[in-house]
């Protein structure tokens, strides 16, 4: 049976009328408790030129297990990020200190290495004094 088929044909994706292409995740894995699924359904669009007509494509994907293993590095990267995350909310919040980091981010905007919007520079001062305590 699979002699007789065109392999090109076999991967091939046609859509309703009315619909080009689809492109990203069609189904993700739920994790609903009893109807999880562990597969995810992708389709991609290629628009580069090509020999044939066949630019559209699904992909069948496992979905990732989870680590259980996390080694202390990334632990602490992700108790930095989760302290500095909260220090840049309450920052931006503060009526104290806005106008102040409002003047000290306008002059730092077009150095070299400056930050270029105000929640970078936010991120890049409370993550210098997170690290400083």
């Amino acid at each position: 049976m699979l002699n007789n088929l065109n392999l090109n044909e076999m991967a091939k994706v046609v859509y309703s009328a009315g619909i080009d292409h689809v492109s990203g995740a069609l189904s993700k894995p739920s994790k609903n408790g009893q109807h999880s699924c562990e597969k995810m359904l992708l389709a991609t669009h290629r628009v580069a030129p090509t020999e044939s007509n066949a630019c559209n494509r699904l992909y069948l994907r496992e979905a990732p297990k989870p680590r259980t293993n996390i080694s202390s590095k990334e632990l602490s990267a992700r108790t930095r990020f989760t302290e500095v995350q909260a220090l840049v909310s309450a920052r931006a919040k503060d009526l104290n200190k806005i106008s102040q980091d409002q003047a000290d981010f306008a002059a730092q905007k077009d150095l070299a290495g400056g930050k270029r919007t105000m929640r970078a520079y936010l991120w890049k001062v409370c993550g210098a004094e997170y690290d400083r305590q």
